[in-house]
């Protein structure tokens, strides 16, 4: 049983900051060879990429809307995967998604991703 379990969501204000952070267990799940994802899901809306990392690191790729904001990075000793928001925007509420892409580079896909958690819900007030 593999479980993703994101934690680190609130309310903020439209100019802060806030970690994000997702926790990977399972017997079966080898967090080191799985490419990490985040993604959201506003209200109304269809769930969209924000940012993907690869299995060491060596590539990320962020979404033109987060880019320069957001940042994404992983400690595969800790199965634990991270998105880092700095200067919040209230468009940027949604619930944040993290998911594992069993691959080599970074995909963009939601179809892509083989394991997904359950969400946490970011809110950005103006």
């Amino acid at each position: 049983q593999v479980q993703l379990v994101e934690s680190g969501g609130g309310l903020v204000q439209a100019g802060g900051s806030l970690r994000l952070s997702c926790a990977a267990s399972g017997r079966t799940f080898s967090f080191s060879v799985y490419a990490m994802g985040w993604f959201r899901q506003a209200p109304g809306k269809e769930r969209e990429f924000v940012a993907a990392i690869s299995r060491t690191s060596g590539t990320t790729l962020y979404a033109d809307s987060v880019k320069g904001r957001f940042t994404i990075s992983r400690d595969n000793a800790k199965n634990t995967v991270y998105l880092q928001m700095n200067s919040l925007k209230p468009e940027d509420t949604a619930v944040y998604y993290c998911a594992g892409d069993r691959t080599v580079g970074v995909r963009t896909t939601t179809p892509e991703y083989d394991y997904w958690g359950q969400g946490t819900q970011v809110t950005v007030s103006s």
